[in-house]
């Protein structure tokens, strides 16, 4: 059984453990700028279609009514999913990356927390402990929405589910991002062939295969290291996406978005969200993780999360979300 919705995020990685990431995020905001800087144009209505292609609603108990409603304290949870032909081949495709997002209108405030995949966590209906990635090849995204707000115990009210394909794909139709790769090494591609792409050290632009591989790899530096790349991607898309002049550009970057994701957000729900991207640098974003540690079960490496730790990420998150003040 869910619970009313609201959301959060946290970041934690896996030592010794590859991870895929989650810049899926920021893929559906990039087609709102898009969106709103022609608004009432061509490419206003051109996003409003590719949004309704990706209306996906998931029936649950808890689900909102009311598809019109006006920014609230809101949470989504935002699903990064490796549909790699090599995935789908070996049955239902698990969650790469779950990402919780909390939103607070009052002070224009975010909370962003990354559960790590392996958790070990209560999968309700199946009432089996295991991996949270595997809710989403156990019950797809309703499984996986009612996973989350069982373990955190706050509402998450929407969704958005997306793959790798929107990333490299949304980075090619930007015909690439200048990056400064700090570093000469060599990583697999999407479809985990190894070594499949090196990149060598100094500014340049990447295309998406290469972008991938650059945020992705972990092999060189450290944990820290890696979401300042990854931070670093995401910039440059957003630099090069509110840059860039072509209609060609634009239209296919949001086909780029739209044939690689699902959501239950309506367009106009979507467009709720335009005054959090408009308070720039004074928008306040906190990222938060989930503390625990490695654990093996039966021979099998699981994430323990720590239980007074997550308590306190619950009352964070509920916090925020009832609009009372919390901890910077």
């Amino acid at each position: 059984m869910s619970i009313n919705r609201q959301g959060y995020k946290n970041t934690h990685k896996k030592k010794k453990k590859r991870k895929r990431i989650l810049l899926w995020f920021i893929m559906p905001i990039l087609l709102l700028i898009i969106g709103a800087t022609a608004y009432g144009g061509f490419l206003y209505n051109k996003a409003e279609s590719v949004m309704n292609k990706s209306y996906k609603p998931i029936e649950r108990d808890t689900k909102k009514a009311n598809t019109n409603v006006k920014l609230e304290n809101t949470s989504i949870l935002f699903i990064g999913v490796d549909d790699s032909e090599k995935r789908k081949s070996s049955g239902s495709s698990r969650s790469d990356a779950l990402m919780l997002a909390t939103f607070n209108k009052e002070d224009k405030s975010i909370k962003l927390l990354s559960i790590p995949r392996d958790s070990y966590v209560h999968i309700p209906e199946k009432d089996i402990y295991t991996k949270i990635t595997h809710a989403h090849a156990y019950g797809g995204v309703k499984l996986t929405l009612e996973t989350v707000e069982e373990l955190l115990d706050v509402p998450v009210d929407y969704y958005v589910k997306m793959n790798f394909n929107a990333f490299i794909d949304v980075i090619n139709a930007l015909d690439g991002v200048k990056v400064d790769v700090p570093f000469t090494f060599s990583e697999q591609d999407s479809k985990d062939h190894a070594k499949a792409i090196t990149l060598q050290k100094g500014v340049q632009e990447l295309n998406g295969e290469e972008a991938l591989a650059f945020a992705r790899t972990r092999k060189i530096d450290s944990d820290i290291q890696r979401g300042m790349r990854q931070q670093q991607i995401v910039k440059a898309i957003l630099a090069k996406g509110a840059s860039i002049k072509s209609i060609t550009n634009y239209t296919d970057v949001m086909e780029a978005v739209g044939k690689n994701m699902s959501t239950d957000l309506t367009f106009d729900q979507m467009k709720s969200f335009l005054s959090y991207i408009q308070a720039g640098s004074g928008l306040n974003v906190e990222s938060l993780s989930l503390k625990g540690e490695d654990s093996y079960i039966n021979r099998i490496y699981y994430y323990k999360l720590d239980d007074a730790a997550l308590e306190e990420t619950k009352t964070k998150l509920k916090n925020h979300l009832n609009g009372k003040a919390t901890d910077k």
